[in-house]
């Protein structure tokens, strides 16, 4: 079963199950997605749901920074609550040392030795850490393993 139809029975699910918070997020999902289909004018492969899922999940943590300054514990914990039901359809996340494993292979793989060449290794490195991963938080440790 592909991600966008798992999303529709995850759906149905909800409904029946009376779920409101669930079918409510799951709708903007499906939402995003059909979106980007009409924008494509066909279907979306797994790994393009996938992207959608990631910028979905982005936002939101994005918005939960905001909330907590400003005070706003009740959005924060209902964005919260948004986040952990949109991580159930991305892969497993990479851990810290996971991520630092990868780009130490990578930077040999690609011979990157200066802040120079950080392009060139952010370009062989990204495609093995999609939607397992925040790019904020790669870039980070990339720059610290080329200072």
């Amino acid at each position: 079963m592909n991600l966008a139809d798992r999303l529709n029975e995850d759906m149905k699910q909800a409904m029946r199950a009376q779920d409101k918070f669930r079918l409510t997020t799951i709708r903007m999902i499906r939402a995003a997605v059909k979106n980007q289909e009409i924008e494509l004018r066909r279907p979306l492969e797994d790994n393009e749901v996938l992207d959608i899922l990631s910028r979905e999940v982005k936002q939101r943590k994005d918005s939960l920074q905001e909330f907590g300054k400003a005070g706003r514990d009740d959005l924060a914990s209902t964005v919260a609550a948004e986040i952990d039901i949109i991580t159930e359809y991305l892969p497993k996340q990479l851990d810290e040392e996971e991520i630092k494993a990868i780009v130490t292979q990578t930077i040999q793989e690609t011979g990157a030795s200066s802040k120079a060449d950080m392009g060139k290794l952010m370009g062989a490195l990204m495609p093995k850490v999609k939607g397992r991963t925040d790019g904020k938080l790669v870039n980070q440790i990339v720059q610290q393993f080329l200072q």
